[in-house]
């Protein structure tokens, strides 16, 4: 039988980011943590936690993290169903991972109206698009938004839509590098912006246009800076649709190409035995954004 205190304490350090931090949320000293910890491994007779900062789990320890996390959503189904069940056992939030562009434009809308009826408290790991998946992996999610299709062992994967990315520029930056009209070869020489080391749309829309090899680049790791980095005439980079909107209508973005995009797919990820909670979020979430992304 697994003791749950010594899971919760395994998990509150991948979870927080450290012994500190996990000591602080269970109300312990980071030495007790740390004891649970121990005392869970020697029950094992494996290690469950490389000691690095942050502390990231081994093998045997996400297939535990991925464990607490279907407990705690399987917990929360009981609340209402049986007298006298300790409500202060029941998880205060739902970890779920996406990426920046999707908290900056559709998510939060999305999700509004179900957070309220549920009662349900998010906390959200911002991660790039094409490497969120591996939150699902690490067992610190009950769920992710990412481009990737396939899911991992014991979750579901459920189509959303495809955000649709254009290659933007302020009206100035237009004229400060091409004077003359737009030259597709001198794109690679004239500064670009790009999310972080794992964002490669920039690449993807170069490469779409025979362009090939590196680029000269900002790195912004904010959705909300990229903007504010390209409406200032710093780069052009590619921003959600959903995002520029409002600069486009007032001419403050313009497109490099018009009609040339990149378009992301999106998936929802989570656990298959995540309870009624994940189930109904999950077909609420389907529903929620057939008006906001592009069918896949």
């Amino acid at each position: 039988m697994l003791d749950y205190k010594l899971l919760s304490a395994l998990a509150a350090v991948v979870e927080q980011g450290g012994f500190e931090r996990a000591a602080q949320v269970l109300g312990l000293s980071q030495s007790a943590v740390s004891q649970r910890i121990k005392l869970l491994e020697a029950r094992l007779g494996q290690p469950l936690l490389l000691r690095i900062s942050p502390p990231q789990p081994t093998e045997v320890g996400r297939r535990l993290l991925n464990h607490v996390q279907q407990v705690r959503l399987l917990e929360r189904n009981l609340h209402g169903q049986v007298p006298g069940l300790d409500s202060q056992a029941l998880p205060e939030r739902l970890r779920v991972a996406l990426n920046a562009d999707s908290l900056a434009t559709w998510w939060a809308p999305a999700v509004e109206d179900f957070c309220a009826s549920n009662d349900l408290l998010l906390e959200l790991v911002v991660e790039d698009q094409a490497v969120g998946l591996k939150r699902m992996r690490a067992g610190d999610v009950a769920a992710c938004v990412c481009a990737a299709e396939v899911p991992v062992s014991g979750a579901r994967c459920e189509p959303l839509g495809a955000m649709r990315y254009l290659a933007l520029a302020s009206p100035q930056f237009m004229r400060r590098y091409f004077p003359d009209g737009f030259a597709l070869a001198a794109l690679p020489q004239v500064p670009a912006i790009v999310f972080g080391a794992d964002d490669r749309l920039q690449h993807r829309y170069l490469e779409a246009l025979g362009v090939t090899g590196g680029f000269v680049h900002h790195l912004c790791p904010s959705s909300e800076g990229f903007v504010q980095l390209a409406l200032a005439g710093l780069g052009w980079g590619l921003v959600p649709a959903l995002q520029a909107q409002e600069q486009l209508a007032r001419g403050e973005l313009v497109e490099l190409l018009p009609g040339q995009h990149v378009d992301v797919p999106l998936y929802w990820h989570h656990w298959r035995q995540g309870g009624e909670l994940l189930d109904s979020l999950t077909g609420h979430l389907l529903r929620a954004t057939r008006s906001k992304l592009i069918p896949l």
